[in-house]
């Protein structure tokens, strides 16, 4: 089975498309990989699925990619007298750390890092951005505010602080519970949530280890001014611009968008762009046109997959969302004009022997006109430099390693196959030419360039490219 497009449809999984029916149609309307959140649902129900999953890959003979996304901190107001209060703009209000009665006056915070870290002139956003307060003064146990924007405060709602970095781990007691579970079902990918600093990721990296792909949600702007560092430290990127959209204005957001894929595509890593994609189809069967432009601008920013949240999880017509992302995707790649974008937004080469090998595949393989390149990878970094070149032909990524499989399934542009390791050179031009046939990317008297490393199965040595006229 070979998708007709380049970038990836990831699906998150709710009470609509849990089923294994569902999922199956979800896998055959285009999903690559599956979305397990972990905010919601019991281990039990994730288990669930995550066994469905893996029964849908052993019947399609395909591999398919499971993230486990962790809910991370929840920062929330306390309980408020009679469920809610009205404030408005230009009224001074009181947030306490202790001891609240719930009203105006003291509206309860329970969260001494906020304490700790805020300041005079710093913002707090309520319910996501809803009501919006200046700090006007601070003291150990109580802050006052000034209401920028009223509305209605009620109980538990959350409280954002974009000015801010807490001193607050991302891995809650939940999370390090979760995340145990996860990494014993065999999850593919762990979403980390509320990065603020590049010295979170080295937490989670202790638990996670080599276990499944650690995935940086970018949803908070101190995040932003350390990027480099965090993507450094990840294996993979997820754009989560609805929090980071409550927390920097709603007009940065499609600049930060941009700045992030080009940043991971320069890495070599892979990036999601998620949130609202298609919201409007959670309840009704098409999306608005602005929506589905906001899909494509992501396809010709050149993300490596783009992210269904609510409509598959909870909407009344996943199967339906599915199949439109996938024909938007697919209608962008088509385009006149996604070659010239794609191409004018690459990044500059990096001057190593590994980089230049594979950049030097996709540009033959466009010159000679080959229906596909070959990557053999036993980590998955050769395919994916191939894929940082956004490559006009399709990547054919070949791994003897199953998890190595899955995560591929991430991947711009790769179609990723188990097979078995190879040993010499005959081997690799035999294995190159049957998984080539057998996908359907290349038939008699058509080229394939290959690229692996020799020697074979070594992580790390792209070092052999070349071409192959099947005869």
């Amino acid at each position: 089975m070979r998708r007709h497009r380049r970038a990836k449809i990831v699906a998150t999984v709710g009470p609509a498309s849990n089923s294994p029916e569902m999922l199956k149609r979800l896998f055959m309307a285009g999903v690559d990989t599956f979305r397990l959140n972990f905010s919601h649902g019991t281990h039990e129900d994730h288990a669930k699925v995550h066994a469905a999953i893996r029964a849908l890959e052993a019947e399609v003979g395909r591999p398919i990619g499971i993230l486990q996304d962790l809910q991370g901190p929840k920062i929330r107001v306390g309980t408020i007298r009679d469920g809610k209060i009205t404030v408005k703009a230009g009224e001074t209000i009181r947030f306490v750390l202790k001891g609240a009665d719930g009203d105006k006056d003291s509206i309860p915070l329970p969260h001494p890092e906020i304490f700790a870290a805020a300041a005079p002139g710093h913002h707090l956003l309520i319910d996501d951005g809803r009501v919006r307060v200046e700090i006007t003064g601070l003291s150990d146990d109580h802050i006052d505010a000034k209401v920028l924007f009223g509305g209605t405060i009620s109980n538990r709602k959350g409280v954002n602080v974009p000015n801010t970095v807490l001193e607050l781990s991302p891995l809650t007691a939940k999370d390090r519970t979760d995340l145990a579970f996860g990494l014993e079902l065999g999850v593919d990918w762990v979403a980390l949530s509320f990065v603020q600093k590049p010295g979170d990721l080295l937490e989670a990296r202790g638990l996670v280890g080599d276990r499944a792909g650690l995935m940086s949600k970018i949803e908070k702007p101190a995040a932003l001014e350390r990027i480099d560092d965090i993507i450094r430290l990840s294996d993979a990127v997820m754009v989560a611009r609805g929090d980071l959209g409550v927390e920097i204005p709603h007009e940065e957001v499609p600049g930060r968008q941009k700045e992030l894929v080009r940043a991971c595509r320069l890495a070599v890593k892979p990036v999601i762009v998620a949130t609202q994609m298609l919201d409007s189809m959670v309840a009704a069967p098409t999306p608005t046109r602005a929506e589905a432009s906001d899909v494509a601008t992501a396809v010709y920013d050149g993300a490596d997959a783009v992210m269904l949240s609510a409509e598959s999880a909870s909407g009344s017509y996943p199967v339906e969302a599915v199949e439109m992302m996938d024909r938007i995707i697919r209608s962008t790649e088509q385009h006149k004009l996604y070659r010239s974008i794609i191409d004018a937004s690459a990044p500059g080469e990096e001057q190593t022997a590994p980089h230049a090998v594979a950049a030097a595949a996709a540009e033959l393989a466009e010159v000679i006109h080959s229906t596909a390149i070959v990557a053999f990878t036993s980590s998955g970094t050769t395919a994916a430099r191939i894929a940082r070149k956004r490559p006009a032909v399709p990547i054919l990524a070949i791994t003897s390693d199953r998890a190595v499989s899955r995560r591929l399934s991430l991947l711009w542009g790769a179609h990723s196959v188990l097979s078995a390791d190879i040993h010499t050179y005959e081997e690799m031009v035999e294995r190159a030419i049957n998984v080539g046939q057998l996908e359907g990317f290349v038939r008699p008297n058509e080229s394939m360039v290959v690229v692996a490393g020799i020697p074979f199965a070594q992580a790390g040595t792209t070092n052999n490219l070349r071409i192959i006229q099947v005869s």
